[in-house]
């Protein structure tokens, strides 16, 4: 203790001599790497903005197809995929399946540009970490982000509800039996896609999407593509 000249009071001692205050330890955020995939500009330009402005998330690459993406991901090590659902050339279910069995440490999560359907179901059992609707607030966008970052999942509500329904009712659609080249092949026809556009878009020979239609017909008891058709949109199967 020392003594105050002013007023004889005892004073704890400011500082010890030969010692010194700790220095302060700063602890940086580890920096996730992204990779947009989205073919329109400017969705691609309001998420890399979004993720910019976070402190913990670098988005790194923007491509516009399946094919791009995954030379991108060869090239380089990344965190996370952002995935468009709808893609042109590009299909969303094989393209998940394909970077699952490539780059199983490596989650996907999708964006869709209309609500949660029956193809995010089946994103989900391909592999996805991940659905979520661009529509969706921006702070439950990045909490889906950081969700999937830490090895979670994310459903939105109404594809939990869809879930639990399906693990509570024995009675499975139709359409459930069908695998996934052919849901894909019967929402592109019932959407008014002809033969030869699916065809290009799937990369198969119009013969082949004949006879995945011939199945799909057999599986769901149905006798015609108008059937089809009904039969789509009436299960809200039709792609968007």
């Amino acid at each position: 203790m020392t003594t105050s000249p002013c007023h004889g009071r005892s004073t704890p001692r400011a500082r010890l001599r030969g010692h010194t205050n700790p220095p302060i330890r700063v602890y940086a955020l580890p920096v996730h790497k992204i990779v947009i995939a989205d073919d329109h500009a400017l969705v691609r330009r309001g998420l890399r903005a979004l993720l910019a402005a976070q402190p913990d998330m670098l988005p790194v690459v923007e491509v516009n197809d399946g094919a791009s993406l995954l030379e991108a991901i060869a090239a380089e090590r990344f965190d996370l995929v952002l995935l468009d659902v709808s893609m042109p050339n590009t299909n969303a279910l094989e393209l998940v399946a394909t970077l699952r069995s490539r780059h199983p440490n490596l989650p996907v999560l999708m964006l869709s540009g209309h609500p949660e359907d029956q193809l995010a179901i089946r994103l989900i059992r391909a592999g996805a970490a991940g659905y979520v609707s661009k529509s969706e607030a921006t702070d439950q966008l990045l909490a889906a982000i950081r969700r999937v970052l830490g090895g979670g999942k994310w459903v939105g509500v109404e594809l939990a509800e869809q879930l639990a329904s399906r693990l509570q009712n024995e009675d499975q659609p139709r359409h459930a039996t069908l695998s996934d080249r052919e849901f894909e092949v019967l929402r592109g026809l019932a959407s008014g896609r002809t033969a030869t556009e699916l065809a290009d878009d799937l990369g198969l020979s119009v013969k082949t999407i004949s006879t995945y239609r011939s199945r799909i017909l057999d599986k769901l008891g149905l006798d015609t593509t108008a059937d089809m058709i009904r039969y789509a949109l009436a299960n809200d199967l039709v792609a968007e």
